[in-house]
């Protein structure tokens, strides 16, 4: 029998295809259950929603969001639905010096867990993600063996603008890119411009 969490699960994953479309376009790679860390750009609170609907649910099963903790654990049905329903990974926006703001990732992919997370760290400024921060590189240092998958999220911003609590119903699509890699040799800033040019590279062109 069915849990609770996996039913809102089902429920959730129809409604957000029901408002948003959920359209999945895998470009560079299949859909493939494989270990992978998903690196987007970052629009809204529903940006890890999208991505998570648009996936197969065999991929679902194993491929877990970050969620802020201070937003998704300020009640107690937000702290349910990520931590049930959708088995996220918590990450604090509050720096600490005694606690490595990558550990809870590390644990995660060290399971043999996917990962979706969003590099910019903030939302995208003027539709294109801003600058990644450096918690990519060490992921993709650390972990050489998981693949490293690019994905833009197309038009989520419409179906919830900032500050807005009703969704808007907008056909959004989530295009998943070729897998890169760390290079030997490379450089810390060079890797993350590259990882941010291959997320803007599957921007749709607007005619």
């Amino acid at each position: 029998m069915a849990s609770k969490a996996d039913l809102m699960g089902l429920l959730l994953t129809a409604l957000v295809r029901l408002i948003t479309g959920a359209q999945g376009h895998w470009k560079g790679c299949p859909p493939k259950a494989e270990q992978r860390i998903y690196f987007a750009n970052h629009q809204s609170h529903l940006d890890w929603m999208l991505i998570w609907a648009a996936l197969p649910s065999d991929l679902r099963a194993t491929t877990r969001p970050i969620a802020a903790r201070d937003y998704w654990t300020s009640s107690k049905f937000k702290a349910w639905l990520t931590r049930e329903v959708f088995h996220a990974v918590y990450v604090s926006r509050q720096r600490s010096e005694d606690q490595d703001p990558l550990e809870p990732l590390v644990e995660v992919l060290d399971a043999g867990d996917s990962l979706v997370i969003f590099p910019e760290g903030t939302r995208s400024n003027k539709g294109l993600p801003q600058p990644f921060k450096t918690g990519l590189y060490h992921l993709a240092e650390q972990f050489p063996n998981v693949q490293l998958i690019p994905a833009w999220i197309d038009n989520v911003n419409r179906v919830m603008p900032k500050g807005e609590v009703v969704p808007v119903p907008i056909l959004c699509t989530v295009t998943f890119g070729a897998p890169i890699q760390l290079e030997p040799g490379e450089d810390k800033r060079a890797f993350l411009e590259r990882a941010r040019e291959a997320v803007v590279a599957l921007r749709p062109h607007l005619s």
